[in-house]
């Protein structure tokens, strides 16, 4: 496996996780706030980004040139 997509890996990993505790802290206080609820469109939004950012680093076949070079 590349380092880069090792690295992906963990980036991603600990991204998910902090966005896992952000996004229940938000739905918490959404429950306790009238109009919590419009601080979840924020945190769909960034969480929409950050997959479609994955995503197109993962299946962008001009990014993985340099992995079939012999070095």
């Amino acid at each position: 496996m590349p380092l880069d997509k090792f690295v992906l890996i963990l980036v991603v990993v600990i991204a998910a996780a902090g966005l896992t505790v952000w996004a229940g802290t938000l739905i918490a206080a959404s429950i306790q706030w009238p109009a919590g609820w419009l601080a979840v469109i924020p945190a769909a939004l960034v969480g929409y980004i950050v997959w479609r950012v994955v995503a197109d680093r993962l299946t962008n076949t001009e990014d993985d040139h340099y992995d079939r070079i012999e070095k």
